[in-house]
C-alpha cells in the first residue's frame, strides 16, 4: 500500500547535489500528496540555481516512477525570487575533505558526561574497524586532551595542522594549543573562526567518522558546526532527571531548527551498583528513553555509573581502551556498534 512514508523513505535516497544528506533530512519536502496511486510534491529550495532545480526535479521524478505502485509522479519546484529570497543556510557549507561522516555529539546541558561518551564511543567505533576522528569543539572547557591521554601539540604541513592521535583516533583540540591553564577568553567570531579552522584547515586524511564533542548549550560553536559543514547526524546525551531533560529538549529542538537528523539518545548516569549489589538509581532510571519514545527518535543505550569510566577520564585512557571486556564498556560498543548500523 502506498503512503506518505514509503514515498518519505524513497525520497531519503536522494542527496541534495553536492552534499552527503538527503532533502528530507534538509526539511526541502514541503508537501506530500497521495490520491491512489499519483503523487504530487513540492520541494522548497532556497538557491536560485536552475540547475539543481532542474537535477533535483529529475531524480525525485525518476526515483518515484521505480515503485511500482506509483501510477503519476507531479514534481513542483519552488525557488527563491526577487521579493522571497533570503539567505541559503547552508550556502556556505563545506564537506571536509576525505571525511565520510559528521556526527555531533551534543547535550544542551553540561555535567551529563558527554565528552566521557564522546571520547568512548570515538574509541569504540575504532575498535569495530571504523577510521575515526575526533573533534573537540568547546573552546572555553577543552576536555579531550586529558581524556584521551595526550598534549602533544599539532604540526603543520602545507598549510594544514596534522591532528595529533591516540588509541588509533585521530585528534583536535584547542587544549592543544593553548598553554597549560590558561584560559580562552574569546567572543564569537573567534569561535566561529577556530571551529572553520579545526574542520577545514586539518589534514583529517580518510575518515569513516568525525565526531565532534560540543560545548553545553546552542550558541556559537553549534551554530558555527552547522554552517560550516553538513552534518550527518546528532546523538544527543542525557542523564535521567527532569532538571537535564528538560535541557537535553532544547538541543533537540535546535537540531530540527537546522534539519539535522537526530540519530538517537543516550542516557548516561542510569544508575549504580553498589558492592553488595543493591541497585541504585541516583538521577532515577528511564528518563532518556522515555523522552527517546515521546519524540519518536531511536533510544541508543543506557551508560550506568562505573568508577571505571571515571579513572579512565582522569588516566587518559578510555575505559573502552583499557579494559574492552569490561561491562562499562560493552555498554559504549553496543552503543557504537548502534550508532555505526544507522549508516
Amino acid at each position: 500500500m502506498l503512503t506518505q512514508e514509503s514515498v518519505l523513505q524513497s525520497l531519503k535516497t536522494v542527496k541534495y547535489p553536492g552534499f552527503s544528506r538527503d532533502i528530507v533530512s534538509f526539511g526541502l519536502v514541503k508537501q506530500l500528496d497521495i490520491q491512489g496511486g499519483h503523487v504530487s510534491l513540492v520541494l522548497q529550495l532556497t538557491t536560485p540555481n536552475a540547475e539543481v532545480a532542474q537535477q533535483l526535479q529529475k531524480t525525485v521524478e525518476q526515483v518515484l516512477k521505480f515503485d511500482v505502485a506509483i501510477q503519476s509522479v507531479k514534481v513542483e519546484v519552488r525557488q527563491p525570487g526577487a521579493t522571497n529570497a533570503g539567505p541559503n543556510p547552508w550556502g556556505n557549507q563545506t564537506r571536509v575533505t576525505g571525511v565520510k561522516r559528521v556526527i555531533a555529539i551534543a547535550s544542551g546541558k553540561g555535567g551529563v558526561g558527554k565528552s566521557t561518551c564522546a571520547v568512548n564511543l570515538a574509541c569504540a567505533l575504532q575498535q569495530l574497524g571504523s577510521r575515526v576522528g575526533l573533534l573537540d569543539c568547546d573552546i572555553y572547557g577543552p576536555s579531550i586532551p586529558l581524556m584521551m591521554g595526550t598534549h602533544e601539540r599539532p604540526t603543520v604541513e602545507n598549510d594544514l595542522l596534522m591532528p595529533p592521535a591516540s588509541h588509533g583516533v585521530k585528534l583536535m583540540s584547542i587544549g592543544f594549543l593553548v598553554e597549560g591553564d590558561a584560559p580562552v577568553i574569546w567572543r564569537g567570531p573567534m569561535i566561529q573562526k577556530t571551529i572553520q579552522q579545526f574542520l577545514l584547515q586539518v589534514n583529517w586524511g580518510e575518515l569513516d567518522f568525525l565526531l565532534v564533542d560540543l560545548p553545553p548549550g546552542t550558541g556559537d560553536a553549534q551554530l558555527s558546526l552547522c554552517q560550516t559543514v553538513p552534518l550527518d547526524g546528532g546523538v544527543v546525551v542525557t542523564t535521567p532527571q527532569e532538571a537535564s531533560l528538560g535541557v537535553v529538549r532544547k538541543g533537540i529542538g535546535m537540531f530540527e531548527k537546522v534539519n539535522v537528523p537526530i540519530l538517537g539518545l543516550v542516557e548516561n548516569m542510569s544508575y549504580f551498583t553498589a558492592p553488595g549489589g543493591e541497585r541504585v538509581e541516583i538521577f532515577g532510571h528511564g528518563g532518556g528513553q522515555a523522552e527517546a519514545e515521546r519524540k519518536h527518535l531511536p533510544f541508543l543505550g543506557e551508560i550506568p555509573l562505573f568508577t571505571e569510566i571515571r579513572k579512565g577520564g582522569d588516566e587518559g585512557v578510555p575505559v573502552v581502551v583499557s579494559a574492552p571486556d569490561s561491562a562499562p564498556a560493552q555498554a559504549f560498543i553496543k552503543i557504537a556498534a548502534a550508532l555505526k548500523a544507522r549508516f
